[in-house]
């Protein structure tokens, strides 16, 4: 996925972080079972949130072991893994592939092909087994690469005639929607259930898929302007170059808040306090190192990066 959402390692007890790391290795253990050595390449701190959630609002059994892995040969580390570990391992693998295709297309990049390659078997046995998931995200992707496709045509950003409040009105709305096509997706993986948790899990995924969205855009800012990538916040950049980070932080505060308040909806009491330094505290991780020019090492783990 895209390595976000993840905790906030100085505000944790230690317990807390010995939990998340043992839902980690457990998501780690499912992908290589499941999928093989490609499986453990698309690990990503995101599903490992998604697995907590889902645990927390329906309390699934669950099974622990102890184990050592490839990475960590000599460490004998706890894993804890439940049904909702196997669904976040496929959903990751779903996004993972979707995404590779996507980045072939748009970029032609050669990773991203031979990503897609090894993906591709799975994510037609998965495409089959979660029809609904499958159909919003590949829904969403599309809409984003062809929302892309439009700017370059009509070269957003072109000034024009448009007063200051028309211009900030349009690129607030196309970054809304974009972030939204992010959101909806990430809303039906939340949701894995059609039940009374639905909608309230549907909007958490909702909402934070959107922070997400942004957060990889901010990320990518800088790399996108040299390569002539699109990147849906160069417009609000340019028009807000003094206040642009500003304007950003109140545009993510809102998107969060929002996230939050649906969570808090949720009956979860299981790892409530990790789940809360996630959303609270650890998907602003990221944001505050970019403003600091902290270099991303972590972005999108894979092969079990040490959370």
């Amino acid at each position: 996925m895209f390595g976000y959402v993840t905790v906030n390692r100085p505000e944790m007890k230690v317990k807390e972080l010995e939990v998340y790391r043992s839902y980690y290795c457990g998501l780690c253990h499912a992908l290589h079972r499941r999928y093989g050595r490609k499986g453990q390449m698309v690990l990503s701190y995101d599903a490992t949130f998604l697995t907590l959630l889902l645990t927390g609002v329906y309390e699934p059994e669950e099974s622990e072991r102890r184990g050592r892995c490839l990475v960590h040969p000599a460490i004998l580390h706890r894993e804890t893994a439940n049904r909702y570990t196997e669904y976040a391992a496929d959903m990751d693998v779903m996004l993972a592939y979707l995404k590779a295709v996507d980045d072939w297309k748009d970029e032609k990049k050669h990773s991203a092909k031979f990503l897609a390659m090894l993906l591709h078997h799975d994510y037609c046995t998965l495409r089959s087994r979660y029809p609904r998931q499958a159909r919003a995200l590949a829904r969403s992707l599309k809409a984003l690469s062809r929302m892309e496709q439009e700017t370059r045509a009509k070269g957003a950003g072109a000034p024009g005639q448009l007063s200051y409040a028309e211009q900030m009105s349009g690129v607030l709305e196309r970054i809304d929607r974009a972030a939204g096509y992010t959101g909806s997706f990430f809303g039906e993986m939340c949701a894995a259930h059609q039940d009374h948790w639905e909608a309230d899990l549907r909007e958490t995924g909702f909402y934070l898929g959107k922070f997400i969205y942004l957060m990889d855009a901010y990320d990518d800012l800088e790399a996108d302007g040299r390569n002539g990538s699109f990147n849906v916040l160069a417009e609000l950049k340019r028009l807000e170059e003094e206040h642009f980070e500003q304007v950003l932080k109140e545009i993510l505060l809102d998107t969060a808040a929002c996230c939050c308040r649906s969570f808090e909806r949720l009956p979860i009491l299981k790892n409530v306090e990790l789940l809360r330094n996630i959303l609270y505290s650890g998907i602003w991780v990221r944001f505050h190192q970019i403003r600091s020019g902290v270099p991303d090492r972590k972005k999108r783990p894979g092969w079990c990066v040490d959370p």
